[in-house]
């Protein structure tokens, strides 16, 4: 019994090893990039499956999302429109990207580019910027939530959040 407890031991220690192994193999894998869509056009998006390519969060909904696609068909993901914004300012091929947003008055993916935003919103990262199809009073164009985000004109910033909401 002596000869066989240690012999006995390995076993069972190497079933551990490989169940924890084959486990971990059946979990399904986050998606951040998104490969072959050279229609360029936004990817359906399933949710708790996609992760955001900036601050690594799961995209749980469609509200303030957003995806840019590379001019070779790799599409990127993001749950907020500054970690898109982010992201933006780091690439090479800024004006070949193509780049949507989901809009909060049209609940679809439209141009980032063409949308208009409001500065005041609930977003999963807090900085406050939703896409809108249609212009409102005190929204600013795309251009404008660059410079803001790369300035740290955000909700972030709780000199700005004063500014804009009050608190």
């Amino acid at each position: 019994m002596k000869k066989i407890l240690p012999f006995l031991t390995i076993i069972i220690i190497i079933a551990v090893i490989v169940i924890i192994f084959l486990s971990m193999s059946n979990k399904k894998q986050m998606v951040v990039i998104h490969e072959g869509n050279h229609t360029h056009q936004p990817v359906n998006i399933k949710h708790d499956h996609f992760q955001d390519t900036q601050c690594g969060m799961t995209i749980t909904q469609d509200d303030n999302s957003a995806q840019a696609v590379s001019p070779d068909g790799k599409t990127w993901f993001f749950d907020d429109v500054g970690c898109l914004v982010l992201w933006y300012n780091n690439i090479k091929f800024k004006e070949k990207a193509t780049l949507w947003v989901f809009s909060n008055d049209t609940k679809e993916y439209i141009n980032a580019r063409d949308a208009w935003y409001s500065r005041t919103e609930r977003t999963p990262m807090g900085y406050g910027f939703g896409a809108y199809k249609e212009k409102q009073e005190k929204f600013i164009s795309f251009e404008e939530v660059v410079l803001k985000m790369i300035r740290g004109e955000n909700l972030t910033n709780p000199y700005i959040r004063k500014e804009l909401v009050g608190n």
